[in-house]
């Protein structure tokens, strides 16, 4: 049975037409012939949406009852019996009530995309798991609700319904989105325009990685290697010369004349030994282009030409930058050059030669070979010296014989191979052969061999001469291997870098590996579990790799995409060794985080005894006067005088009560052992107790709190100490005449309880402030208390899983929001 396929409508907030959309596509799909129904949507009230369903059939919607009270959700069993083709169910992040078949309705969608069913469905990218803190960050507003980004990656078709914040905006005035209680609230909150902004951006990026990643997984499937135009990528060669700095900023112009263009440098690594790259300048040059916002990468090649273009066509780069040649004209006639030869095999890829200072002045720098300069000049000279003066030694010393002269010869022939390697050797052994041909072998005098055993001598001598320089060549290659090592080391080098600088090490590891050796895809297991992969197709298993790299007994690479060489294979099992190590220090990593909480909550606790021990002693100082002067018998008091004595004595103990508290709650609040007891509360029974804790100043605060409003899922207790300290701190900032206002309201899942003061106010840019342990801001008495309300406040609020907001207030003074969630649906008292 063939799978059923996943359509996701992705939209950046609540209202932009996600649920109408995907009503629409029903409807299209069901005038074509299709077989819909309708297994689960969320209208919220809204007219449009409901009278959108229209015809449509509707599974009935399952019952059941949580803690004694009876909700509805989408009947999964009923929706599988019934089996069409397409099914439309909505909100693809939301939990199900607790003893229904799936825990999640992803899971649910699941189901029915196993069993042969089409779903369509909505999400908002909130909701999505890797974008969930960064949307929080944005908007104050953590999401509950979550869904793997893998899930919505692996749909067939995710369409994004967008919509201007403007025009969002202008809906939501109009109350096509909320209930109008609600649009004022949600207007100065949520969606604000700069929130509405950031969200629409998000879900544009997140969409176009998707939209790459299919591409890429495309062209990968079909074989096509050609460069497709669809994004201006910038790839800069770098050959670690001083040229790289003009090459590096006139790619970055090219590509900033596009808007998101990519810019790529790239350094091709010889393998033989990376010829006049300057370690140095490419990591300057590795840090310039980084500034610039661009990427830097490293490749091994024998061919710099066809290994640049490798790369360039793997990230289907538009255009390559190079230098100009740097070798003089004589040298250009033996060799085309790097940029001749990338221009002519380049194809769709445009090529744009870059001049520069050194442009046609020769290399300043050239690969060392493999005997010195002076070496082989050193064995020519041997040659035209001792070769005359060995002849001149023989011919006038005791005869020999011409065996003894062949050897000779032939030693003086090794010497020379050893000083000058082989060119000087081979003239050595062609000179010497004419020179015991003319001077020691009969008919002596004459270029002519009367014996055949003196021309068998001769014959021996000169191929022994040339094994020899042989020999010595050969140890010059071996020296070229040598170099080749440095080349990996280079690269393991550049590697580390990459490293050091990424926020995930082990990620930019696997990722640089893939490049380095071209690989489809690079996976890393710990006892035989997935830890991290890269690249496309992945593997998973030794049986489906093309090469099993093992770090360890527990960590390996599985590479796929090619076979490896045995000489590659050393610098990937260095690559597996780093990878361990990096490993390990992302684990390591996350002990210490979970660590740093604990040693906050001790520099806290030393800070909050540091600051406070004024404000302890003040209150005891009174107390303990008050309560000394009425065990006084040398003065005696009326009614009056003893009844003040008393009140100071109790406001005094009251104060040290709570700054005792509040010091106790800050503690254990920093080494996260404050408990929280969270359960379904209306506000209209917290705020109204809270003010009675303040006294005659909390009847002066005035409450606006609606009686439909939804019930709080948060700890009575904590909830009242905010409250009472948000009250205490409006009050003492509100002006006689215009007393602190409360009002509370709904916005989606949160509530949102608003404490209100026509005070001084605090600028914009020290809202972060008020919320930091010892600070007053604005305070017309600046001693009294610790300055941990505010503070001590927010984290109260985050404890039970809420935020605590300031505002401005219209025409003056200072707005806190609490927004706490509302008790789920499965709770409800």
């Amino acid at each position: 049975m063939a799978r059923g396929e996943l359509r996701i409508f992705l939209g950046a907030a609540p209202g932009v037409g996600k649920t109408y959309t995907m009503l629409e596509e029903a409807h299209r799909r069901a005038e074509r012939g299709t077989d819909v129904v309708i297994a689960s949507v969320e209208t919220h009230g809204r007219k449009h949406t409901q009278a959108m369903i229209g015809d449509l059939e509707v599974v009935p919607r399952a019952e059941m009852r949580y803690r004694g009270v009876g909700f509805t959700e989408m009947d999964l069993d009923a929706v599988l019996a019934r089996r069409p083709e397409l099914a439309v169910v909505d909100e693809f992040a939301h939990t199900n009530v607790p003893g229904a078949r799936n825990a999640k309705r992803w899971q649910d969608v699941r189901e029915l995309l196993d069993a042969g069913i089409s779903v369509l469905t909505t999400v908002n990218v909130q909701h999505l798991e890797s974008l969930n803190d960064v949307v929080a960050q944005i908007t104050g507003v953590e999401q509950r609700e979550t869904v793997p980004d893998a899930l919505v990656r692996a749909a067939e078709q995710v369409e994004l319904v967008d919509m201007t914040p403007e025009a969002l905006r202008r809906r939501m005035a109009h109350g096509n989105i909320y209930q109008p209680e609600k649009i004022d609230a949600a207007l100065g909150n949520y969606f604000r325009t700069g929130n509405l902004t950031a969200l629409r951006e998000l879900a544009l990026l997140w969409l176009a990685d998707k939209v790459e990643e299919q591409l890429d997984r495309y062209r990968a499937d079909n074989k096509i290697n050609a460069t497709w135009e669809t994004r201006e990528r910038v790839v800069v060669a770098l050959t670690g010369g001083p040229e790289g700095d003009t090459l590096i900023r006139r790619a970055a112009r090219i590509a900033d004349r596009t808007k998101g263009a990519d810019l790529m440098a790239v350094h091709v690594a010889r393998n033989d030994g990376l010829a006049g790259a300057d370690p140095a300048a490419l990591a300057r040059q590795r840090v310039l282009v980084e500034s610039l916002g661009g990427s830097y990468h490293q490749v091994v090649g024998s061919d710099v030409p066809r290994a640049l273009l490798d790369f360039a066509r793997a990230v289907n780069a538009t255009q390559i930058v190079l230098g100009a040649s740097s070798r003089g004209r004589f040298a250009q006639i033996f060799s085309a050059g790097v940029g001749v030869t990338t221009t002519a095999l380049s194809g769709s890829i445009d090529v744009h030669l870059v001049t520069h200072e050194r442009a046609g002045q020769g290399r300043r720098r050239r690969a060392p070979a493999a005997l010195s300069r002076s070496r082989r000049i050193a064995g020519f000279l041997t040659v035209l010296a001792g070769l005359p003066a060995l002849t001149a030694v023989l011919s006038i010393g005791p005869g020999l014989s011409l065996i003894n002269d062949l050897l000779l010869f032939l030693a003086a022939v090794v010497g020379v191979a050893l000083v000058g390697g082989l060119w000087p050797a081979l003239l050595a052994a062609v000179a010497g052969s004419l020179m015991l041909n003319w001077f020691f072998t009969p008919p002596v005098g004459r270029f002519t061999i009367a014996e055949s055993d003196n021309l068998l001598a001769l014959a021996i001598f000169v191929v022994i001469a040339v094994a020899v320089s042989w020999v010595v060549d050969t140890a010059a290659r071996t020296t070229r291997q040598a170099a080749e090592a440095g080349a990996d080391a280079q690269t393991l080098a550049t590697v580390a870098g990459g490293v050091l600088r990424g926020e995930r090490p082990l990620m930019a590891l696997l990722e640089r590996l893939r490049e380095t050796f071209t690989l489809d895809s690079v996976t890393l297991l710990d006892k035989s579990v997935v830890v991290a992969e890269v690249g496309h197709p992945v593997c998973t298993r030794s049986a489906d790799a093309d090469a099993e790299v093992r770090a360890d007994d527990d960590i390996v690479l599985l590479l796929k995409g090619r076979a490896l060489q045995a000489s590659d294979r050393r610098i990937v099992e260095a690559f597996a060794a780093q990878a361990a190590v990096a490993l390990r220090q992302e684990r390591l990593t996350a002990e210490a985080a979970a660590a740093k909480p604990l040693a906050e909550a001790d520099r806290m606790r030393t800070a909050l005894l540091a600051a406070v021990s004024h404000d302890l002693r003040t209150p005891l100082a009174s107390a303990k006067a008050a309560v000394a002067g009425l065990r006084s018998d040398e003065v005696h008091f009326d009614d009056d005088d003893r009844a003040e004595l008393l009140e100071t004595a109790d406001v005094s103990l009251d104060r040290l009560i709570r700054l005792v508290t509040n010091l106790l709650d800050m503690s254990r609040l920093q080494a996260g052992a404050l408990g929280v007891e969270a359960i379904d509360v209306g506000a209209e029974e917290i705020v109204p107790r809270a003010l009675d804790d303040l006294g005659p100043p909390g009847r002066a605060v005035q409450l606006h709190i609606p009686d439909d409003l939804p019930y709080l899922h948060a700890d009575p207790g904590l909830l009242e100490r905010v409250i009472v300290n948000l009250a205490a701190n409006a009050l003492r900032h509100s002006p006689a005449d215009r007393p602190p206002v409360i009002t509370a309201s709904a916005l989606g899942a949160q509530v949102e309880i608003r404490v209100i003061d026509h005070g001084p106010g605090i600028p914009e840019d020290r809202w972060d402030d008020v919320f930091l342990p010892f600070q007053r801001l604005g305070d017309r008495d600046n001693h009294t208390g610790a300055g941990l309300g505010l503070a001590l406040s927010r984290g109260l609020t985050e404890a039970m899983g809420g935020t605590l907001m300031p505002d401005q207030t219209p025409g003056g003074g200072l707005t806190m929001v609490v927004s706490l969630p509302t008790a789920p649906a499965t709770n409800s008292p």
